[in-house]
C-alpha cells in the first residue's frame, strides 16, 4: 500500500479523478494537464511532463465544463491561463498520436493497410485491432469483422487520418498485430474515440 492507502500493487494501474466528473478511473482512461512554465494549462498527451498532474475524463463535455467552471484553477490552487481552443488542441493531440503509434507499428512490420491485406491477417488471426476509416463506405466496411474480444476496432480517424499513418493520401481499412505498440493505440483511440463520441467503437461484425 502507499502511504495514501492506495493499492500500488505491480501491474494494476493506477487512479485518478476527474476534476469535471469528480470520477476516479484508471489514469489510462484520463487525459492528464500540467501547468506550464508560464502558468498556462498544458495538455500532457504521453504522460512524462513533469508538474503535478490535473486529470480530466476525455469528452468534450468533461473538457469543456473543466474550462468553464475554471475547475483548472481550482486543481492547481493557482491562478492559472487556459489557451484558447483547449478542446481541439487535445482533439489534434491525440490524433497525431494515435496515428504516430501506428505508424511505429507500421515501421515495426505490425501493421498492413488496404482491404485485402487486412482481410488476409484476419483470416489467418495475425490481426489483433482493426482500424477502419470513419468516412469511409459502411458497405465495404461491413464486408470485414474485427477480431474477437474487447479493444478490437477502432472507427475514430478519418480515412486522411490513417492515410497519414502509412504514408499514403487515404486508408480505409488497416490492422494492427498484437504487441505493446497495439496496446497503446488501443489505449490513445479510446480517448479520441470518447472525445469524439465515437462511443460505440465496438467489434465489427462483418457478412
Amino acid at each position: 500500500m502507499s502511504r495514501g492507502g492506495r493499492d500500488t500493487t505491480k501491474g494494476e494501474m493506477p487512479e485518478r479523478k476527474c476534476i469535471a466528473t469528480g470520477e476516479v478511473r484508471p489514469i489510462s482512461h484520463l487525459v492528464r494537464f500540467v501547468v506550464g512554465p508560464s502558468g498556462e494549462i498544458v495538455p500532457d498527451i504521453s504522460g512524462k511532463l513533469p508538474g503535478r498532474g490535473i486529470w480530466v475524463t476525455p469528452t468534450r463535455a468533461a473538457l469543456d465544463k473543466a474550462v468553464k467552471k475554471k475547475l483548472f484553477a481550482r486543481a492547481a490552487k493557482a491562478p492559472v491561463e487556459v489557451p484558447e481552443g483547449l478542446v481541439d488542441t487535445v482533439e489534434r493531440l491525440l490524433v497525431k498520436r494515435v496515428t504516430d503509434g501506428i505508424a511505429l507499428a507500421r515501421k515495426a512490420g505490425l501493421a498492413v493497410a488496404g482491404y485485402e491485406k487486412v482481410k488476409g491477417w484476419l483470416l489467418i488471426e495475425e490481426a489483433r485491432l482493426l482500424i477502419q476509416a470513419s468516412d469511409g463506405s459502411e458497405r465495404g466496411k461491413s464486408k470485414l469483422s474485427s477480431p474477437p474480444g474487447k479493444g478490437t476496432f477502432i472507427g475514430c480517424l478519418t480515412a486522411n487520418e490513417i492515410g497519414l499513418a502509412f504514408g499514403r493520401e487515404h486508408v480505409i481499412h488497416a490492422a494492427l498485430a498484437a504487441g505493446g505498440l497495439t496496446k497503446r493505440v488501443v489505449e490513445d483511440a479510446a480517448k479520441l474515440g470518447a472525445l469524439r463520441e465515437h462511443i460505440g467503437d465496438t467489434p465489427r461484425k462483418g457478412h
